[in-house]
């Protein structure tokens, strides 16, 4: 009679483990987590590519390697952070913009009246194209800078200065238009 409680107690323990299991099997396909640590919220069933143009130099002072540095680094941060195919002509998605500032500026003034400090700042232009919701289109400036001694020359530390700016201007741009923040 023991045996026989006990083979019951076991049945319905495993009756109510089955039916537990059932409920949570059921309701997980209804519950989605999603973490996306590069930032991008893009669907890639509705966006597949993006058109990315060229960033002219439409500053006063000019420094002519900064265009290819500043294109290469947004090329280089949309193909390893998105599933985007870039493309020449229509896309879904499209991102175009000039380079509209490129200046020196004092920093720190000393007592003898002399800058220990020189400040580069780049500003990019952008207009973002969201061919499939025009809200999410975007048309703003960003800039961004570094400062350096100034007892440096530009010519010595300015290629390293305008690929610093320029991965920060890509981050500031990409979070504010791909990474939909």
């Amino acid at each position: 009679m023991k045996k026989n409680l006990n083979v019951n107690k076991l049945r319905n323990l495993a009756i109510k483990l089955g039916l537990l299991v059932a409920i949570v099997a059921m309701a997980a396909p209804s519950c989605r987590i999603s973490y996306k640590f590069n930032g991008a919220a893009l669907d890639y069933t509705v966006y597949r590519t993006i058109h990315v143009s060229n960033f002219p130099i439409r500053a006063a002072l000019v420094y002519p390697p900064l265009q290819q540095t500043f294109e290469n680094e947004l090329l280089d941060y949309i193909t390893r952070n998105t599933r985007l195919q870039t493309v020449d002509g229509s896309s879904d998605l499209s991102l175009e913009g000039e380079i509209t500032g490129y200046n020196l500026s004092p920093q720190a003034v000393t007592e003898d009246a002399y800058a220990s400090k020189t400040r580069l700042t780049i500003t990019v232009r952008i207009k973002y194209t969201d061919s499939k919701n025009d809200k999410n289109d975007v048309d703003q400036t960003f800039s961004a800078y570094r400062d350096f001694d100034s007892s440096e020359m530009l010519t010595d530390v300015q290629d390293e200065l305008c690929q610093t700016i320029s991965k920060e201007l890509v981050e500031l741009i990409f979070n504010a238009t791909l990474g939909n923040w």
